[in-house]
């Protein structure tokens, strides 16, 4: 991780390696915290933050339905945003905002306990890597399925959610894969370890329904990105077996941006490279977030 200067903490701004927290804070033994993932991208009008509202909106949204009141208004919150940027003299990079139970006990009663909030941004380029991008990832369906809505809430990135994903990941690591395809309890597709899940099948694209996936911002994007450019989409339940009969699959999320699955479980998808439809929904996503495309200059956010 390439640090950068400053940190927003609790309405103030700290140095980066002074914003510390406290070892008996409540969200470091269990992961009783909610977070968002955003990127900022350069434009030729500057730094844009891509869909700022809407990241800030879902974290917001994340700590209700976790029972979570956060102590700064949500125009506060994208105030300090765009301040990460330009305090850290950002073109592009990362930001993570995060609200958490901090100190006041260890009990599993947090009626009185304290909250927390911070707001980092630092230079990160393609969470699986850039040669990702293009020669794309192999990934297995793990033997770890995604915790139901009646088990945590899927539609709140709450961050013990991600132990997860964590051990999911490892996993696959250890057998040799970049990343995983996990079913629901069902042994419905769900999503990857933090990206969701599409597959093409004769230009028609496929995605799991959001009962068993986070509803992504980038999910939704790309949903949006692929009607106006008239593909059919089809969400629906999604048997791991179909997905060898796909011409193409893909992952994406925030971090990730879209990235091609060519292998799952060592058998080629299709061809066994990046597909044309990928290749054209990663063009066109890319022209959107660096404001190249009118159209869509609403899902941006201008620091300046």
């Amino acid at each position: 991780m390439k640090e950068s200067e400053f940190i927003w903490m609790n309405g103030g701004i700290a140095p980066w390696k002074d914003s510390n927290t406290h070892f008996l804070s409540h969200a470091l033994h269990y992961g009783s915290a909610v977070f968002e993932g955003i990127r900022c991208y350069n434009t030729k009008e500057g730094p844009a933050i891509f869909r700022l509202n809407e990241h800030i909106a879902r974290l917001f949204n994340s700590a209700k339905i976790f029972g979570m009141q956060i102590p700064y208004s949500q125009e506060k919150i994208i105030s300090a945003t765009k301040e990460m940027i330009s305090l850290n003299k950002l073109s592009e990079g990362y930001i993570r905002p995060l609200a958490y139970y901090s100190e006041g006990g260890l009990g599993f009663d947090v009626t009185n306990q304290k909250v927390d909030v911070g707001v980092a941004a630092w230079q990160w380029g393609a969470m699986l890597g850039a040669k990702s991008v293009i020669d794309g990832i192999s990934v297995k369906i793990s033997p770890f399925f995604r915790p139901s809505s009646d088990c945590m809430p899927v539609n709140a990135k709450v961050s013990g959610n991600y132990a997860n994903s964590i051990m999911a990941k490892m996993d696959a690591i250890k057998d040799g894969y970049t990343d995983v395809i996990m079913t629901d309890k069902y042994g419905f597709v769900a999503e990857c370890s933090a990206e969701n899940f599409f597959a093409i099948k004769d230009n028609v694209l496929y995605t799991p329904n959001t009962n068993n996936c986070l509803d992504g911002i980038t999910r939704k994007s790309i949903i949006q990105l692929a009607k106006d450019n008239d593909f059919e989409i089809i969400e629906e339940n999604i048997t791991p077996d179909k997905l060898f009969e796909m011409d193409e699959c893909f992952a994406c999320g925030t971090a990730a941006e879209i990235v091609p699955i060519t292998s799952i479980n060592r058998k080629p998808i299709g061809v066994g490279a990046r597909g044309k439809n990928t290749q054209f929904l990663q063009q066109e996503y890319q022209k959107v977030i660096h404001g190249e495309n009118e159209k869509y200059s609403n899902w941006l956010t201008l620091v300046k």
